[in-house]
């Protein structure tokens, strides 16, 4: 009932999961991330501890094969999950039950691995994927986006469209973005609307937020807004001068 799409930003360090589905609530159950550890995609008949399992196999330093491997090994229902990993190396794996609901699958590519269930047909996995690939020059977050669209056009959850989301993190503790669509009639398109808004200020203030480097952040009001007008600035001309 899912397609998913896990992966790094090889430019920045990023790593993050963008999923789509015709179910309520998609970022509540499927996508799982932590810095310095990895990301775990868990889906079809969702089993949330492969998730937190997977999370502290991934911090103990446990290579994403391992990661599956323990996780479905202790689970009768195995044979109806579907969860994809990559570690803290950038290696991926992933598994699709035999009793998932067809169509499913999953591939695995240099840098990401895309799994769904409940599909229109293969071309789903395969469109989103080469979307990815040809979308390198785009920052992580617009990179999900085109490639869940192009998988929607490919026929998407056979069932429909309900709800996405899409988790993704970069040195600090707690998400560079986390944004969700519970429940909308075009849920991309959504997505693709919240996404935009985060470009226009948050992502911006983000950066004087506290941090590893500086734990307190800035909290001078008028010296975050000076910054974060020269940051929106700066951003705009390196658009133009694109």
């Amino acid at each position: 009932m899912t397609w998913s799409i896990v992966a790094r930003d090889e430019a920045t360090g990023q790593i993050g999961i963008a999923v789509s589905t015709c179910a309520f609530a998609v970022g509540a159950r499927v996508p799982f991330v932590a810095t310095g550890a990895g990301a775990v995609a868990t889906q079809a008949f969702v089993n949330p501890f492969y998730g937190y399992r997977g999370l502290e196999l991934l911090r103990a330093g446990a290579p994403a094969e391992d990661v599956i491997r323990i996780v479905t090994a202790a689970d009768e229902g195995r044979g109806q999950r579907q969860v994809h990993v990559m570690d803290t190396q950038g290696r991926s794996a992933a598994y699709t039950g035999a009793d998932c609901v067809p169509w499913c699958g999953h591939l695995i590519r240099d840098g990401f691995s895309v799994a769904g269930n409940m599909l229109a047909g293969s071309q789903v996995i395969e469109e989103t994927a080469r979307v990815f690939e040809s979308s390198a020059h785009l920052p992580l977050p617009r990179r999900f986006l085109a490639a869940l669209k192009a998988g929607e056009a490919a026929g998407g959850d056979k069932r429909g469209k309900q709800s996405a989301a899409m988790l993704i993190h970069d040195g600090e503790e707690y998400p560079f973005l986390d944004i969700r669509v519970d429940d909308h009639a075009d849920p991309l398109a959504e997505l693709a609307r919240l996404e935009e808004v985060s470009r226009g200020r948050y992502l911006h203030y983000r950066k004087f937020m506290p941090s590893k480097d500086n734990p307190s952040g800035i909290i001078d009001r008028v010296e975050i807004e000076r910054r974060i007008a020269e940051s929106v600035a700066a951003e705009k001309e390196s658009v133009g001068a694109a």
